[in-house]
C-alpha cells in the first residue's frame, strides 16, 4: 500500500451527521450493558458487550490501556469572586508523571487557563479538604505561551502529595460535547477497572466496557492480556479545523511499555487485539521507534523531541522511514536498546498521525466506540477499516447505537 499524502487526505470526506441525541450524555448503569457492533471482513451486525467473550478467538492478545485519569479540572476564585478554571495537561517540574503526582509541596504544570482575562498576575488560593485536614492550594502563572500556560502550584501542608491534593480538590475532566458538569459517579465511571497509572486529562474509553468479570471470562477461555501505558492529552478533544490532515497540528502524548510487554507482542503477532484507539497509537508508534534505532543504532537515541525527552516520534516521520521492516524486527531492535541501557521500559512520546493510505503493522483487530464527525480518531477508523468505516457508521446510527466517550463499542476486524 502507497501511502497517501496529508495533504490530500481531506477532512470534509471524514465527516457525517450526528444528531445531538445520539449522545451519551451518561454512562449506562452497568459497564458492559452496551451494543456492540461487530465488523467482520465486511459483514456488519451487532450484539451485547458482554458478547466480546465469545467473540474473542482462543490465543487472542488483548492490549489494554491502564492509563488513570487524574482530577484535572481545578476550579478557583479571585477575591472577587471571578471563577477561573486551571486545567492541569502535564507536569514540567518534575516532568515525570510518578514524581509529580507525589510532589510535597510544589510544583509546576502545563494548563490551559478559563477565564484567563480575569486573572491578570498575582496568586490565586482554594481551601481542600483531605480527610478532615484543611490544605490551602495556590496558584501563580509562572509564563504564559497564548494557548497554554505554565502555572506553579504550591500548598501548605507538606505532608500531602499533589497526587492527593488534586484527588480531593480537583474534577473530573469529562469531555467538553458532554455539555455539562461532573458529577460525582463520573470519578469512577469515567476510569477503566484495569486503571492504574495517573496521567491522563481523558479517558482511554473503549475499555469503560470492561469489567473485572469480562476480563477473568477471557483469560479463562484463553485469550491473554497485556498493558501499555499511553497518558491521553486534551488535544483528543481538539476538532480537526484544517481543511487536510497535513494541515492539522497532531498533539504529543506520553507512553510507555515494558519489556515483558514488547516480548508478549512479538510473540503473537498476527493475534492481537487493540482496545482503543490510544492503545493502537500506542503500539503503532512502538513500531517505528524501532525502526529508527534499527537506522540509528541502540548505542544512540532517537533526536530529542521539544519537550527535551529522549524517544519521540513526530507527525509525519515515519512516511520518511523505511516502510518495509517486518514488526518482530522492529521489536528486537526495542528490546536491544532496553537491554543495552539497562531499561526495563521504554518511555516516549508520540505525535504520530495516522490517516487513509496507513499500514498497520501490528494490530489485526480493534475494539472502540464511535467517535467524532471529521476527528483524528475517525481518521484512525477509516484508514483501519477502508471506506467501510461510513456503511459502520450509517449501521450504528440507524440501530440507534449511543455514541462518544459514554456510547456504545464496536469490534473491527478487517
Amino acid at each position: 500500500m502507497v501511502p497517501i499524502s496529508p495533504g490530500k487526505v481531506r477532512i470534509e470526506d471524514f465527516t457525517y451527521n450526528l444528531p445531538d441525541e445520539m449522545i451519551a450524555r451518561f454512562p449506562k448503569a452497568d459497564r458492559e450493558d452496551s451494543k456492540l457492533l461487530v465488523y467482520n471482513k465486511g459483514e456488519i451486525g451487532h450484539t451485547s458487550f458482554h458478547d466480546i467473550v465469545e467473540l474473542s478467538e482462543k490465543g487472542q492478545f488483548m492490549v489494554f490501556n491502564n492509563t488513570r485519569v487524574i482530577q484535572a479540572r481545578i476550579i478557583m476564585y479571585k477575591h472577587t469572586g471571578a471563577r477561573i478554571e486551571i486545567f492541569l495537561l502535564e507536569p514540567l517540574s518534575p516532568a515525570e508523571y510518578n514524581l509529580a503526582f507525589g510532589s510535597k509541596p510544589g510544583c509546576r504544570w502545563k494548563c490551559m487557563t478559563g477565564n484567563k482575562k480575569k486573572w491578570k498576575g498575582g496568586e490565586l488560593e482554594r481551601e481542600i479538604f483531605i480527610e478532615g485536614e484543611k490544605v490551602i492550594l495556590s496558584a501563580k502563572v509562572v509564563a504564559d505561551y497564548g494557548s497554554w500556560q505554565e502555572i506553579e502550584f504550591n500548598w501548605d501542608q507538606g505532608n500531602q502529595s499533589f497526587g492527593r491534593v488534586i484527588e480531593n480538590g480537583g474534577l473530573t475532566p469529562i469531555p467538553p460535547y458532554l455539555e455539562r458538569m461532573p458529577v460525582e459517579s463520573d470519578r469512577s465511571r469515567y476510569q477503566t477497572v484495569y486503571s492504574r497509572h495517573e496521567g491522563s486529562v481523558a479517558a482511554p474509553t473503549a475499555g469503560l466496557h470492561f469489567t473485572d468479570k469480562i476480563i477473568d471470562e477471557l483469560k479463562k477461555r484463553g485469550t491473554l492480556t497485556g498493558e501499555v501505558t499511553l497518558h491521553v492529552g486534551a488535544g483528543t478533544f481538539q476538532p480537526v479545523k484544517s481543511a487536510t490532515a497535513g494541515e492539522h497540528p497532531m498533539h504529543a502524548e506520553h507512553f510507555s511499555v515494558s519489556a515483558g510487554t514488547i516480548s508478549l507482542i512479538k510473540k503473537n503477532l498476527g493475534k492481537i487485539t487493540v482496545v482503543g484507539t490510544t492503545s493502537m497509537r500506542t503500539i503503532e508508534s512502538l513500531y517505528w521507534l524501532g525502526v529508527k534505532l534499527l537506522r540509528e543504532g541502540i548505542t544512540g537515541t532517537p533526536q530529542e523531541g521539544n519537550t527535551g525527552t529522549p524517544l519521540w516520534l513526530s507527525q509525519w516521520e515515519h512516511l520518511d522511514l523505511p516502510a518495509d521492516i517486518p514488526a518482530d524486527e522492529s521489536l528486537d531492535a526495542v528490546t536491544d536498546w532496553l537491554k543495552h541501557h539497562r531499561l526495563q521500559e521504554i518511555e516516549a512520546k508520540t505525535e504520530l498521525m495516522i490517516i487513509p493510505g496507513y499500514r498497520f503493522r501490528i494490530a489485526g483487530r480493534l475494539i472502540t466506540n464511535f467517535h467524532q464527525p471529521g476527528s483524528t480518531l475517525l481518521l484512525l477508523i477509516a484508514s483501519f477499516v477502508g471506506n467501510d468505516w461510513r456503511r459502520i457508521y450509517e449501521y450504528a446510527l440507524s440501530n440507534e447505537f449511543r455514541f462518544l466517550s459514554y456510547g456504545d463499542s464496536s469490534l473491527l476486524i478487517p
